[in-house]
């Protein structure tokens, strides 16, 4: 294959290409296998070089934003890791309170620009670990807000490898979930649309749900956020409490004892360990309240799980949304 990573450093751009990447490096688990080939395409054109070398070759790849929704298996994942990165982060405003972000923009960063801007509608967004690109495709959400709430439209590079403006309705936009995965797209930026307000209030909201995060998450132990779903009438760490499993561990993974809804790297974990465990609480959840917990986490490399090819060439991880 010797060729092929050839051709995919000469799309991805120079020194934008690597083999054997560790993903321990790459998301907020902190571990995981290597990936057999990593880009990080310098922006939208490379990307989309990039996108059509695998499809050509048959070589399946994964989209990456930070890494904060994923767990790649200790094997790693044998296919191409492209991860949206500083390539595509620009940011630019389009319109007195519109914003156009790239998908590599970190959500933290676009946030703290609307407060600069005294743009309100972002603050829910401020603490959350993703790209923008990421929390459009899950719809990302905290503290009542959601993406749906503040976007506009969003372009995408589509399996024929063209770029199509969708607007927020062709998205179908729900919990965790958008229709982009299911159509084999590629979020390449975004317009998100806030409204006027005041910069000290904006501040002290955010600061209000920073401290909030602090307060009752496992911010100090690398995690992936909210492990599972929240399942239609209850809360998930609510019911995984109630199984008796706060602080439950498995190996270096373990239920967090500040928030039972983080499985949590105590610090030497290895993705095995953590994916056991997640399968734990969901049998044990199953058991004691009948509920089926749904992972908000993506498993990718592992047996099962990630490992067939959809018609688009993308390898995906978990159950697609």
């Amino acid at each position: 294959m010797k060729d092929f990573f050839e051709r995919l450093c000469a799309a991805a751009g120079e020194g934008r290409a690597r083999e054997r990447e560790p993903m321990a490096l790459h998301t907020t688990f902190r571990t995981g296998g290597p990936a057999r080939y990593f880009a990080d395409p310098a922006g939208e054109r490379e990307l989309a070089e990039v996108v059509a070398l695998c499809r050509e070759q048959g070589m399946p790849y994964y989209i990456l934003g930070n890494g904060s929704n994923l767990l790649v298996s200790d094997e790693g994942y044998d296919g191409v890791m492209i991860r949206l990165g500083d390539g595509l982060a620009r940011l630019s405003k389009c319109g007195e309170f519109l914003y156009e972000a790239g998908a590599g923009l970190l959500l933290s960063r676009l946030a703290k620009e609307a407060l600069t801007d005294s743009l309100t509608g972002l603050e829910f967004a401020a603490g959350i670990p993703g790209t923008l690109g990421g929390a459009v495709v899950m719809n990302a959400g905290a503290y009542g807000g959601e993406m749906k709430d503040v976007l506009k439209s969003v372009r995408v590079l589509d399996p024929d490898g063209e770029i199509r403006e969708l607007s927020v309705s062709e998205l179908d936009l729900g919990y965790r979930r958008s229709v982009i995965p299911a159509r084999g797209c590629v979020v390449l930026s975004a317009r998100i649309g806030l409204a006027p307000g005041d910069a000290a209030q904006i501040r002290a909201r955010m600061e209000e749900l920073a401290a909030k995060r602090r307060e009752k998450q496992p911010l100090e132990y690398p995690s992936a956020g909210s492990t599972f779903k929240r399942p239609e009438g209850y809360f998930a760490g609510k019911l995984i409490e109630e199984a008796g499993l706060r602080g439950f561990a498995f190996g270096g993974a373990q239920v967090s004892e500040k928030h039972c809804g983080f499985v949590i790297n105590r610090g030497d974990a290895t993705a095995a360990q953590i994916r056991t465990l997640c399968r734990i609480v969901q049998e044990r959840v199953r058991e004691s309240a009948g509920v089926e917990l749904e992972p908000e986490v993506r498993f990718l490399g592992f047996d099962g799980e990630g490992g067939q090819q959809d018609r688009n060439g993308i390898r995906t991880a978990g159950k697609k949304e």
